[in-house]
């Protein structure tokens, strides 16, 4: 019985997935790749069974999870470009907590708490409907109860290393997501990224102080030209310790504000009017351009990383995904680390939860002395869900007049963060007007940052983290760019606007210069990117 269950599972789970993949992603027929995407079935079907030890529950449990997951990664392909990955179930968690963020409502709402309600209802009418394959014998039945798990769980610890870990290697070297799910499928895919991310992970681990006397960054990006990075590096498992009077921090004034704008691009690239900052920035920005970030509609993480660390995606391996998930923070090229030590106080406002991505304590590990986040903006107005871009800067501003030391401040907005749906906005239920009447208010906070930030030793960079995933504006929109502009204020630079197309790493990493005491603007830049003109 339990071995008819198994393969009718198997059969039906393979069924699922040629159906998804028809006409795209044909099911691979090589041995390997085959039986690898079977042994992924049968470890979902063995996880099920250990629950209830009936082989006909376990059996549609696998089923019905093969199902949801080619349902949701379809349903996430179509938003953002990207199936489903290992480290969105990580996420999960942030669901119940922020439903507002989802397209989704509370687990209280009638319309979530039913089909939960019925699922438990059904699991349990089926318990008394089947009865448990279990030894007669008591006490062999309960050997197999703990037997079982804590085999599945030593496979789980064992999959990244040794002779299993060696032939994940061989077969997962490198991230690869359409290819290996067109080879081996989304389940075995998620599993053994999991796994190899573990390992990764565990092996990425410092041993040691880096030597004192090299930038990492040179080492791991010298591909990408020279850039004025020459502070030591330093290990980041905690804040490291700032200098106060450091000359290579500048002035005692001198200020950088860097400020990471959700969902921004120019609206005209979206068919909107044009935003009168577009043409304050191509006329005042020391460099401007198209930005390359890491993922199109969501995964603001990961723009984020690459930024306050100047760290390509290439360099992550497996942790790419979710770089805040591998190291929580604990990066020694991080961008905050580095104005910390030069003697800046380093600030990070963000008007939302302390523990969305866990942003906390990941930013303090990066390196910020101060966290200004949700509980400083409770009276602050709102536009929609969110508090607005224009109180945000105003906030900002004042850190910087109320400043005593050269003050680095990192600030992430939230104003224009989807979902875009009706009820969001009084009077305007459009997706696309709803977003243009945000960002016509990121353009009018920005231009604050710039009028109040005149006159001093001060550099502003903005870019978009991310383009918004509008019903307009679905994967392949301008490949993944969206805007940045780096502003010097008090005539220490000259003011000839550059255009530049960069990845988000390589803006961090020209960041840099600004906190460590080098050259306000790389004397010479080339374009980092191949994107098409504005």
């Amino acid at each position: 019985m339990i071995l008819t269950a198994l393969v009718i599972a198997l059969a039906l789970s393979l069924a699922i997935e040629a159906f998804d993949g028809r006409g795209v992603r044909p099911i691979g027929r090589r041995p390997g790749d085959l039986a690898v995407r079977l042994c992924a079935y049968a470890l979902l079907a063995a996880f099920w069974f250990a629950f209830s030890w009936r082989p006909w529950l376990a059996a549609f449990s696998c089923v019905l999870t093969v199902a949801i997951l080619a349902l949701v990664s379809r349903l996430k392909r179509g938003v953002i470009g990207e199936p489903l990955v290992f480290s969105d179930f990580a996420l999960l968690r942030q669901v119940p907590r922020h439903p507002e963020l989802y397209y989704t409502r509370p687990l209280t709402d009638p319309r979530m708490a039913g089909p939960i309600l019925a699922s438990f209802f059904a699991v349990a009418l089926w318990y008394g409907i089947e009865s448990a394959a279990l030894p007669h014998e008591p006490s062999v039945a309960v050997l197999a109860v703990f037997a079982l798990p804590l085999a599945l769980w030593t496979l789980a610890r064992m999959a990244g290393h040794g002779a299993l870990g060696r032939r994940l290697a061989a077969r997962f070297p490198v991230p690869a997501l359409e290819a290996d799910i067109a080879r081996y499928g989304l389940p075995a895919t998620i599993l053994a990224y999991a796994a190899r991310w573990r390992s990764q992970r565990a092996d990425a681990l410092p041993s040691s102080e880096p030597p004192m006397t090299a930038d990492p960054l040179r080492a791991s990006h010298g591909r990408h030209g020279p850039h004025a990075e020459m502070s030591p590096p330093a290990d980041m498992a905690t804040p490291p310790t700032r200098a106060p009077g450091n000359p290579t921090a500048g002035a005692p004034d001198r200020v950088v504000v860097v400020v990471q704008l959700e969902s921004f691009v120019d609206p005209v690239r979206l068919g909107g009017p044009p935003l009168p900052l577009m043409e304050i920035l191509r006329a005042r920005a020391t460099r401007y351009g198209r930005l390359r970030v890491p993922a199109h509609g969501a995964y603001t993480m990961r723009t984020e990383h690459a930024v306050l660390t100047g760290r390509d995606a290439e360099d992550l391996g497996f942790g790419l995904f979710d770089p805040y998930l591998t190291h929580g923070g604990a990066e020694p090229t991080s961008l905050a680390g580095l104005a910390r030590r030069t003697g800046f106080e380093t600030v990070f406002v963000h008007p939302f939860h302390r523990d969305f991505f866990n942003r906390a304590a990941v930013v303090r590990r990066l390196g910020f002395d101060r966290l200004v986040m949700e509980e400083a903006f409770a009276g602050a107005p709102r536009v929609g869900p969110y508090v607005g871009d224009i109180p945000l800067a105003e906030r900002v501003l004042s850190e910087v007049a109320a400043r005593r030391t050269p003050l680095f401040l990192f600030c992430v907005t939230m104003e224009n963060h989807g979902p875009w749906k009706p009820g969001r906005l009084p009077g305007l239920d459009d997706p696309h007007a709803q977003y243009l009447h945000h960002v016509a208010h990121t353009g009018e906070a920005v231009e604050r940052l710039i009028a109040g930030l005149e006159g001093l030793p001060a550099t502003l960079c903005v870019f978009g983290d991310h383009a918004p995933s509008l019903p307009g504006c679905r994967p392949g929109f301008g490949g993944t760019a969206t805007d940045y502009a780096v502003l010097h204020f008090g005539g220490t630079v000259p003011a000839t606007p550059i255009r530049v197309d960069l990845t988000a790493d390589a803006l961090g990493r020209q960041l840099r210069a600004e906190v460590s005491g080098g050259p306000s603007v790389a004397p010479s830049v080339a374009p980092s990117v191949a994107m098409p003109p504005s």
